[in-house]
């Protein structure tokens, strides 16, 4: 399932010849390869996001030469049908000054639905490269194509993911489904890979502060492939939790430690304001933390982005602490069906129900025939496979090194139950509500689009009672690694994701043999997604292939997998 082998070297800031210095001519050719990012004034390029039918936000940071002593600065942005900027469209100003970190943020109003649009930001005499972005489409809508990627962390590879999605002339968004950065320091996860490739996080330590945030955004935007990219397409992201902290939730994180990092609503609200600043994207009229919206395109499908980590979430079960309740069967018995079906444990909060649900009603009354759900963390039924008489105490060790509840996965993964506590697995109870109305505003043609885990996923979502509700796409990482890799548990990781998708009847397809993005094309009565993928991130020349390809099916009905490429996967493992 590897063809359409392509060599490639990276695109990288997508700038014209001579325009690093920002000085020279304003006519900026984009998304040309040069050899490294761009520097001068708009050393951060350009972005755009939550496009509308009549608007979108564009995006930009500049980089005055004494930042710490600089007055604030006045921004002209300027809007073209062309890439050459000779047919005009719009002109305006912004300010920015060191209390939003330099950064630049303009709605665009009053654009024509569907409209591609050309444009750039200027300071003095100082350009910076181009963007282009797109309006989203009203009225008949025959078809729409999305780049769906998630977890990004630079230590860990180069962005070849990004560069191959710059690559690409007609999409309508990127979906990114977070973990956006990472908040680890040198020390810690990815630190030894950054060391030997030269990508060390910055700053060194872990992030906890405002600055710390800034800094780490400024250093993942500095990256070449990422400036083509967002340069190219208009982004419509969700956060995780590592653009907080690992294993976030509503009133902690796993990895934040009150005593020695102080209070949580802070590190979360420097995260917050971070975010904001850096990403293209309108901030909520309600909390910071309701970062959930909608948005429809004409009358094929209305995406529904959600937020499923700060606002509503109840605490993680951890491995750790759970193995050792679970002495009997009995035991088991009673967290699979009372402790874990707690009908408290909250996952959406009512306020997002209550938003979902209108937008469901919305779509279904105006004859959508799809629902694109973008969603942080797998959704899917998914239990553990025994992994007991597979790995040796060697594996373990090795796990450890990596991985501090290693050791109580392995004796958790023989009981039968969920294999990731942190996804809707752990709150089955609030994944029956969000499929619950679902079913009652009509919703099928449901897609959900997926993150978090590093690993390429086909499944069937199936709610409790066996009905069908749709179908879930789980996209592999820009760079961070799957626990399903060929050099996971000592070499078993090929293995063992055949074995989880042999016990899993929900399962479609697992891999984590590569990297890369989804290309999900949409169609009125059918859809298809092709796993694009990349043979290394450790260098920037690279080869781009598919790793797998699948059609869903909408005729009548939930959506459903069609005979694809990378179906019928459930064969023998090799343990």
């Amino acid at each position: 399932m590897t063809n359409s082998i392509t060599r490639r070297t990276a695109l990288t800031a997508g700038l014209a010849a001579g325009a690093a210095s920002c000085t020279s001519s304003p006519k900026m050719t984009p998304f040309t390869a040069v050899t490294e990012a761009a520097g001068g004034m708009f050393a951060h390029g350009v972005a755009s996001g939550d496009p509308g039918p009549r608007s979108v936000v564009i995006w930009t940071r500049v980089s005055p030469a004494d930042a710490a002593n600089a007055m604030p600065v006045t921004v002209v942005w300027e809007t073209a049908a062309d890439e050459d900027f000779t047919d005009m469209r719009g002109k305006g100003e912004a300010q920015t000054g060191p209390a939003r970190d330099w950064t630049v943020k303009v709605e665009l109003t009053d654009l024509d639905p569907g409209a591609t649009l050309f444009y750039r930001f200027r300071v003095g005499d100082a350009y910076s490269s181009v963007g282009r972005t797109r309006s989203l489409p009203a009225g008949a809508v025959a078809r729409a194509r999305f780049a769906i990627v998630s977890c990004s962390n630079y230590p860990f590879g180069y962005f070849n993911v990004y560069d191959q999605i710059a690559r690409l002339d007609d999409l309508d968004a990127i979906l990114h489904l977070g973990d956006y950065l990472y908040e680890y320091g040198t020390d810690s996860y990815g630190g030894e890979v950054g060391a030997r490739l030269g990508r060390n996080h910055d700053p060194a330590h872990e992030i906890i502060a405002l600055d710390d945030y800034r800094r780490r955004y400024a250093q993942y935007r500095a990256d070449p492939a990422s400036q083509a990219m967002h340069a190219r397409h208009p982004l419509i992201p969700i956060w995780d939790d590592h653009e907080t902290s690992n294993n976030s939730w509503k009133d902690g994180a796993q990895n934040h430690d009150p005593e020695t990092e102080g209070d949580w609503n802070a590190r979360r609200r420097a995260a917050l304001q971070a975010y904001y600043e850096w990403m293209p994207v309108r901030e909520p009229s309600r909390s910071p933390e309701s970062f959930f919206r909608a948005f429809s395109y004409g009358d094929l499908l209305t995406l529904t982005a959600i937020e499923t980590r700060l606002m509503a979430r109840s605490r993680q079960f951890e491995y750790s602490e759970i193995v050792p309740t679970l002495k009997t069967p009995e035991d088991v018995a009673r967290f699979r069906e009372s402790i874990l079906w707690d009908e408290s444990r909250e996952m959406l909060g009512q306020a997002q129900i209550d938003y979902l649900d209108r937008a469901f009603r919305q779509s279904v009354g105006a004859g959508q025939p799809w629902r694109l759900v973008a969603n942080q963390i797998i959704m899917a039924r998914v239990n553990a496979a025994d992994l007991t008489p597979y790995v040796t105490e060697e594996d373990i060790v090795a796990l450890e090194e990596q991985w501090d509840q290693a050791r109580a996965f392995v004796e958790f993964s023989k009981l039968g139950l969920p294999v990731n506590l942190d996804a809707w697995d752990g709150y089955p109870a609030a994944r029956e509500r969000f499929y619950s109305l679902a079913r009652e505003a009509g919703a099928d043609g449901m897609i959900v689009v997926t993150g978090d885990t590093h690993t390429w996923w086909a499944n069937d979502l199936i709610a409790r009672d066996g009905s069908a509700m749709g179908v879930e796409l789980g996209t592999a990482s820009v760079t961070s690694p799957s626990p399903y890799r060929d050099d996971f548990l000592g070499g078993k990781g090929a293995d063992y994701a055949l074995l989880t998708t042999r016990e899993n009847e929900d399962i479609r397809y697992l891999s984590g043999a590569s990297h890369g993005f989804i290309d999900l094309t949409i169609e009125r009565d059918a859809a298809r997604a092709v796993f694009r993928a990349v043979d290394t991130i450790e260098a920037q020349s690279y080869n781009a292939y598919e790793q797998a390809a699948f059609d869903i099916d909408r005729k009548e009905g939930p959506a459903r997998f069609a005979d694809a490429d990378g179906l019928g996967f459930k064969q023998g493992f090799l343990f």
